[in-house]
């Protein structure tokens, strides 16, 4: 019965910090959130161009040989 004793000590501990947490304000999370999706865009359009590059660049190559 020693993990129950430890295992509720580490929940009390968890809510514990979990008060002490200073959570963002409704608008700060959504700035955040579109801080998130914009940089998620701009990096899948970099893999994108970045992808194609390379395939034209292979095409040219393997048409070259």
């Amino acid at each position: 019965m020693n993990w129950l004793k430890k295992t509720k000590e580490y929940l009390a501990g968890v809510s514990a910090e979990g008060k002490r947490v200073s959570w963002p304000g409704r608008h700060e999370l959504w700035e955040s959130t579109l801080v998130v999706v914009a940089f998620i865009f701009i990096l899948a359009v970099t893999t994108l161009v970045c992808d194609k590059v390379i395939t034209w660049f292979l095409q040219v190559v393997h048409a070259g040989a």
